[in-house]
């Protein structure tokens, strides 16, 4: 099995197609030029795995988006996940006894979204790595269906080229963001480059998340968690915008 080695000469749907032929099990990478790397984990030609590196919707932002589970069940929820460092949907199921068929849909919805913002991306080199597990969270036993994931896509024949067509062009950002370190961009979920009102925008949008005078039901444990990641969440900000 032969992949391009650059998303332009190609498009996403073409790729998932052709894994799912070849029923592969492993992982496509798609690293864009600027650092941030994602990846689709596929068992058995099925995807069980997203994962979109930058600003993505969060499983609680998907349910609550749904209106099938209370907001305060998913910020303490969302708490305990973050103390006991597990996954948000397994705490939801295991001790706020939400059904497990509400989370599952609710990850395959997040999957869905986060495969609509890959196709958005213009270019990336293209890897595909065999794995030998998949990772946590994915929906191994129930994986998103050919027919959700590669139905609608763009195909590179619909494009009506025959050479791999030209990076679109972007303009150029100011030359001092590309110096400060990219894991503080990936820390606040925003595109490298970001200039300041996006940086500060999505800085307080995570602190009212993550703040924990904002959680005074927090344990002592969950308000350790939180500070955790303020702090991280502080320490890139003041990294971008210093």
């Amino acid at each position: 099995m032969l992949l391009p080695g650059r998303l332009r000469q190609t498009t996403l749907g073409d790729l998932l197609g052709t894994l799912h032929r070849a029923r592969v099990h492993g992982t496509l990478e798609l690293a864009e030029d600027l650092g941030r790397t994602h990846r689709v984990h596929i068992v058995d030609g099925m995807i069980v795995a997203v994962e979109f590196d930058g600003a993505a919707a969060t499983l609680a932002e998907v349910l609550r988006a749904s209106h099938e589970v209370d907001d305060a069940v998913l910020r303490r929820s969302l708490l305990r996940a973050i103390a006991s460092k597990r996954l948000h949907g397994e705490v939801l199921v295991q001790e706020f006894q939400l059904s497990e068929s509400i989370v599952d849909a609710a990850v395959r919805r997040q999957m869905t979204a986060r495969l609509a913002r890959l196709e958005q991306l213009v270019d990336a080199r293209v890897h595909f790595r065999v794995t030998i597990k998949a990772p946590r969270g994915a929906v191994v036993g129930a994986p998103l269906p050919a027919s959700e994931f590669l139905k609608g896509r763009r195909r590179f024949r619909d494009r009506g080229e025959t050479a791999a067509p030209k990076t679109r062009s972007r303009p150029l950002a100011p030359p001092h963001p590309w110096d400060r370190p990219l894991s503080a961009f990936r820390v606040l979920g925003v595109e490298p480059g970001a200039d300041a009102t996006e940086i500060k925008r999505a800085y307080r949008q995570l602190a009212r998340t993550y703040h924990p005078d904002l959680h005074p039901d927090a344990s002592d444990q969950e308000r350790r968690a939180l500070a955790e990641q303020f702090s991280a969440l502080t320490n890139a900000y003041r990294q971008l915008v210093a």
